[in-house]
């Protein structure tokens, strides 16, 4: 056999059985419907989210410990916090002002977030976390989803 002639039989497509009418067995049974789009609609599920941003992160971490602390007192379901990626920004300095160009500084602010989701929360909930007490520092933006 010759090396074309083994990649004819390669490409080759394979045979076809042909099924015998009563062989239901190979047929793809049908999914039953669980809902789908429709029932996501229907159910109307809402969720309360908060991104919480600092720039020092044991600020954040005792910020959002309030904050789920005030959702679990009135018994809403959070989910979180989760840890979102840190932002980190540099910038480059010259040193000097005149002929040093090789003498640079650099400096990097980082920005740390989290977020927190409160599902179905109830207009108490909502109420609580406007009037909560948080340190400066600590920015919140919340989104009703």
């Amino acid at each position: 056999m010759t090396a074309e002639e083994v990649v004819k039989k390669a490409r080759s497509p394979r045979a076809k059985t042909a099924k015998s009418a009563g062989d239901t067995s190979a047929a793809p049974s049908p999914r039953p419907a669980v809902g789908g789009a429709r029932a996501k609609k229907s159910e109307a599920s809402h969720r309360l989210r908060i991104r919480v941003r600092a720039y020092e992160h044991g600020v954040l971490d005792r910020s959002v410990k309030q904050i789920i602390d005030v959702a679990a007192r009135y018994n809403a379901t959070v989910v979180g916090p989760v840890p979102l990626p840190i932002d980190i920004k540099k910038y480059t300095v010259n040193r000097a002002s005149f002929i040093d160009k090789d003498s640079r500084e650099q400096f990097e602010m980082r920005i740390h977030k989290r977020m927190i989701d409160i599902l179905n929360p109830e207009p108490k909930v909502i109420e609580a976390l406007t009037n909560i007490d948080l340190p400066s520092g600590v920015s919140i933006d919340v989104k009703m989803m």
